[in-house]
């Protein structure tokens, strides 16, 4: 086993790991990003992500937790804590990052059952609201996730961190909101627009046959193609002085609706 060992936090690696975590544009120029975690690198490569890189801290991880991801085709670095603890973006550490490659994301490598259940998000701006959402979609056992007109990084360590690596468990596709309804028109499934016009109450709607649900931003809501062409407007009743939730709270009343219908099969 050939273990390198990185002493110096301005090792060129190490600086790029930085800017890899900080920055969408190198993230998607290199195609590579920052996994922090065993459990998260586990559900990657379950995941089938492709791992480049292991650096883990010997003071902090043994070497022999991290033998399953360990492979020819990687390379292995050992790191001191100090460069560790630079490079860690959680407050609770593991000692462990890994260098994976991203992956497309199309719809068109989406696999559906017949009667699929899946949510829609559309222009989720903040990294939290959409690994939440991830979290709530694999609670579920959905089928899809599809990120309509995407306005934050998929790969953003924010979203790694809050959808507790829920970024690898679950079917996730991205395309503009025009190519996502011609998606859902041809594969007949029926969406539900969460929005407040024209809309009636989201338990009076049947979601047993296929069924996407449509959420948009807390600010603007969705756009008008999805008002103007969804099967159904829907809206959560709210009894207190404001008119609107967390989408991620919303994304999970209107999922666990589906599967309730369904004996949460």
């Amino acid at each position: 086993m050939n273990i390198k060992k990185i002493e110096s936090a301005q090792n060129p690696l190490i600086k790029n790991i930085i800017q890899l975590q900080d920055k969408a544009r190198n993230r998607k120029k290199e195609g590579i990003f920052i996994i922090e975690g065993v459990r998260e690198i586990e559900l990657a490569t379950n995941g089938n992500y492709l791992l480049q890189t292991l650096l883990y801290c010997p003071e902090i991880i043994s070497l022999s937790i991290l033998e399953p991801f360990i492979s020819s085709n990687i390379s292995l670095i050992e790191i001191s804590k100090e460069i560790y603890q630079k490079l860690a973006y959680r407050d609770t550490t593991e000692g462990v990052i890994a260098i994976a490659k991203t992956q497309t994301h199309t719809l068109a490598e989406l696999t559906l059952p017949d009667n699929p259940i899946i949510l829609v998000a559309e222009a989720t701006e903040k990294p939290g609201n959409l690994g939440a959402m991830l979290r709530t979609a694999d609670a579920a056992n959905i089928d899809a996730v599809i990120i309509a007109n995407p306005k934050t990084d998929l790969y953003n360590p924010n979203v790694i961190r809050s959808s507790v690596g829920c970024i690898f468990t679950n079917q996730i596709a991205m395309a503009t909101t025009e190519e996502v309804i011609e998606f859902l028109q041809q594969k007949n499934i029926n969406f539900y627009a969460a929005t407040l016009q024209n809309s009636c109450s989201y338990h009076t709607q049947d979601y047993t046959s296929p069924t996407a649900f449509i959420v948009g931003t807390e600010s603007t809501g969705l756009t008008q193609a999805w008002r103007e062409t969804s099967t159904q407007n829907i809206i959560i009743p709210m009894s207190g002085i404001i008119d609107s939730m967390n989408v991620s709270v919303a994304a999970s009343i209107l999922l666990f609706e589906a599967k309730r219908q369904r004996n949460f099969k």
